[in-house]
């Protein structure tokens, strides 16, 4: 194993909390959380946000900051505040109602219409 691979797998098996899952392809990695409200996901993601921060600047390795997006993914309908407040070095992550992620377009309402759009 290269040395790369070695520091990237000790991010993947981080101790997360018990509400986090991490997914990596190559370089790409993400981390689904689940809560009951905004609040507590805000919250989990920005402790796990600090985690792997702190981790990055120990192993001197940078991440694009443009490349980070969050999403919230719920069928519910809920009267809480709609935008989300994650960030990542202090600076906000942009918030996105769609992703693309190993050529499979992921919606924030847990719907495949899109992806099936865009295949056909």
């Amino acid at each position: 194993m290269d040395p790369v691979s070695g520091t990237y797998n000790s991010l993947l098996n981080f101790r997360y909390t018990k509400h986090s899952k991490t997914v990596a392809f190559t370089d790409d990695l993400v981390i689904m959380i689940k809560a009951e409200s905004i609040r507590e996901a805000e919250n989990i993601a920005n402790v796990e946000f600090s985690k792997i921060s702190a981790w990055a600047k120990e192993n001197k390795i940078r991440f694009n900051e443009q490349k980070p997006k969050v999403m919230p993914m719920t069928r519910r309908k809920r009267k809480e505040r709609k935008e989300l407040e994650i960030y990542q070095n202090n600076k906000p992550l942009l918030e996105v109602h769609s992703l693309k992620y190993l050529d499979i377009i992921f919606v924030s309402k847990l719907t495949f219409r899109e992806h099936i759009n865009c295949i056909f």
